[in-house]
């Protein structure tokens, strides 16, 4: 657990890092990093070439262009590849291939939960579980507000930090103890999204194979049924799962609980006895976008949808997103959830450019968080296994962020990357075609990375 932590610290440095050259362009994220302690895939990066300072030349359309069009006509993607690239500094369109077409954009979608919950909610945001009093004397009901993280047992060398159960029934425990009840009946209440659990677009095999559990206010560990898989089997019953890790968890502070825990709603006049907050919606933002973590972009949504003033449902969350957009000024993002399972979802190249060069904006720090969360090439996340010397994509190991998108007939990227001159540009590839493939997008994000297109 510890290597874990170290790792997610120095990971969340280099992030950091990150987001300061990305709104001024500048710095060098490479001679930045720790020594001798830095894992390999970082120091990969040693032999590309070190970024300029602020002053690195600006990118000439047509030497990029001429740098993408090998790896593309190389790529066997014949259809429905499309593609933008921006100068971060000055937003200029470097690089345009069909960027006006909506695509399924896959888990690319995230860029824009991201963006929208950060906007709309706030990066200092939490989400709640709380415990009330029943109905009736001696029962009490364990309540979810949206918090997938939700976990069982206190681990204090794990990052981010996520409201636990121990910690809830501690205090529950408590305040029982100060009325003098020490045994209980559990209910627990799992009303407050309403709609179906499952997106338009959705197919079951997703929760068949872990991709995500369906979606419930209550929950415990994303529906997993081990914690530490992020593709583990999922229960089929979320609610159920966490109410039973807090009965063990009351008697574990000494309070009993008289038979099995049973579904209930809380009574409308009562006030919380108990509570814990999840981390920050900032680290549930690079969460979900290091880990593509399906269900913390759901409840994400969610969180968009109530600030909106719009139900807390598929149907509410979609059209909050949208409504966000439009106030941001973002056309031709339609969208049916927020994790990007859904094949209803519409979003253009051009859009998620515009999306990630807002969120470098230095008059927009409360948006930083989702460049801080884009996993790094060949070193984090979705991109550990990406980028290295044997994959034809090796120059971009270190240089090249962003978020990964994959489903059937589907593969897209999307984030930023230095060129060969330290120029930082923004970028957004899209396939979809029976040939899309991760890996032939990663040798266009490289080939920007390898680009001395000044």
């Amino acid at each position: 657990m510890r290597q874990v932590r170290a790792r997610a610290l120095l990971t969340l440095a280099l992030l950091n890092i990150f987001v300061l050259v990305a709104a001024v362009v500048a710095g060098d994220i490479i001679g930045s990093r720790p020594p001798e302690t830095t894992p390999f895939p970082v120091a990969a990066a040693e032999e590309a070439p070190a970024p300029a300072a602020t002053d690195a030349p600006e990118a000439e359309p047509d030497r990029l262009a001429d740098r993408l069009n090998g790896p593309m006509s190389r790529s066997g993607i014949s259809d429905g590849l499309s593609g933008y690239v921006a100068d971060a500094a000055t937003g200029d369109r470097l690089y345009d291939l069909d960027a006006g077409k909506g695509l399924v954009p896959a888990s690319t979608t995230k860029i824009v939960s991201a963006v929208s919950v950060l906007h709309s909610a706030g990066p200092d945001e939490r989400v709640e579980t709380r415990v009330y009093q029943g109905g009736s004397a001696g029962e009490i009901i364990l309540k979810g507000f949206g918090d997938p993280t939700l976990t069982e047992t206190v681990r204090p060398d794990e990052y981010p930090r996520v409201a636990t159960l121990q910690e809830l029934a501690q205090s529950t425990a408590r305040e029982l103890r100060a009325a003098g009840v020490e045994s209980v009946r559990l209910g627990y209440d799992d009303t407050f999204y309403p709609g179906p659990d499952m997106a338009p677009g959705w197919k079951q095999g997703y929760i068949d194979e872990g991709s995500a559990a369906t979606v419930h206010a209550l929950m415990l560990d994303g529906g997993r049924t081990d914690r530490l898989d992020h593709y583990s089997e999922r229960v089929g019953d979320p609610p159920k799962q966490a109410a039973d890790a807090f009965a063990r968890q009351l008697d574990e502070a000494g309070v009993a609980v008289e038979g099995g825990p049973s579904a209930a709603e809380v009574p409308k006049s009562e006030k919380p006895i108990a509570s814990v907050s999840s981390a920050p919606i900032s680290a549930l933002v690079e969460k979900m976008l290091v880990e593509s973590d399906n269900n913390v972009a759901e409840a994400l949504v969610r969180q968009v949808a109530i600030a909106e003033g719009k139900p807390p449902s598929f149907k509410g969350g979609s059209e909050a997103v949208e409504s966000v957009m439009a106030q941001l000024k973002i056309p031709d993002v339609k969208v049916s959830d927020g994790s990007g399972l859904s094949v209803r979802n519409d979003i253009t190249p051009k859009a998620l450019v515009d999306l990630l060069l807002l969120s470098a904006d230095p008059k927009r720090p409360d948006l930083h968080y989702t460049l801080t969360g884009l996993p790094i090439a060949n070193f984090t996340g979705t991109l550990t296994d990406r980028y290295s010397e044997e994959s034809g994509s090796g120059a971009g190991a270190g240089l090249v962020r962003a978020k990964t998108g994959t489903l059937n007939g589907v593969s897209t990227l999307a984030g930023v990357a230095y060129d060969a001159e330290g120029r930082l540009l923004v970028f957004a590839f899209m396939a979809n075609d029976p040939a899309a493939a991760g890996s032939a997008l990663d040798t266009f994000a490289a080939a920007i990375a390898q680009c001395g297109c000044s």
